[in-house]
């Protein structure tokens, strides 16, 4: 798996491709987090990160789907699939060391907006606090946020071998479960006991649970759930493909 997990970051890092989409997330949400007037802390008069919060999840999905796009697409279409069949490694360990590989990449975008914490207690007031036990629980819900989208993106990769396609493939399915169910349970039809089920399966209500600075059980049961679910749907896709 380790042998995978080195390979899928040296790949990454390789091409100018990697670094462009890095700082592409982190120009997008330095300028949501200090320049556009509705996202703005600077217009919001508040020394809070919620509004970071609310904003990186948009961005994780452009984002995740971005890198992991060509997690299997590529290896479908060099050909390179049946080469790491040759390898000792079972399917599981393949999908492992891409999905590790693929969310310590969106780590590492995610790491310098810590800075934002550090810049944000410097405009304060002298009496005010920032929330540090909300912040890290936010943060917290960020990479479990982050390790479903993963999942998600490194099942949609396995599904074709054209990068656009997985990548808009895997953009539309983390849409839909990060808002997709939580629309819908607003709609009319749906009120009056059907819309709270509905918003617990989306990720979104999950999410801005954890967003809150309380870390629930049942949120990380059901990110880790998420995650278990699309690691196996992508391991049922690679065996089917080999058969």
């Amino acid at each position: 798996m380790l042998s995978i997990y080195f390979k899928e970051l040296r790949s990454f890092f390789s091409s100018i491709v990697g670094y462009v989409v890095l700082l592409v997330f982190l120009i997008a949400s330095g300028m949501f987090l200090w320049v556009f007037t509705d996202t703005s802390i600077l217009d919001y008069g508040y020394a809070s990160m919620e509004q970071f919060f609310t904003v990186a999840p948009w961005l994780l999905l452009f984002l995740i789907p971005a890198i992991t796009m060509r997690s299997f697409a590529d290896e479908f279409k060099g050909g390179t699939i049946e080469w790491l069949s040759t390898k000792p490694l079972s399917t599981r360990a393949i999908i492992f060391g891409k999905f590790f590989a693929a969310l310590s990449l969106v780590i590492i975008a995610i790491l310098p907006t810590m800075l934002y914490i550090f810049s944000i207690n410097y405009l304060a007031m002298e009496n005010a606090a920032l929330d540090m036990g909300g912040i890290i629980g936010s943060y917290i819900g960020l990479l479990f946020l982050s390790a479903a989208f993963t999942a998600i993106g490194i099942f949609c990769s396995a599904l074709t071998d054209n990068q656009i396609v997985s990548f808009l493939v895997a953009f539309f399915c983390c849409f839909l479960l990060y808002f997709g169910f939580e629309a819908l349970s607003r709609v009319a039809a749906f009120r009056g006991g059907a819309d709270f089920y509905l918003s617990l399966i989306g990720v979104d209500y999950h999410y801005n649970s954890m967003n809150r600075g309380v870390i629930d059980t049942r949120d990380v049961v059901y990110f880790l759930s998420l995650v278990a679910l699309f690691i196996t749907l992508t391991q049922f896709t690679l065996v089917k493909k080999k058969a």
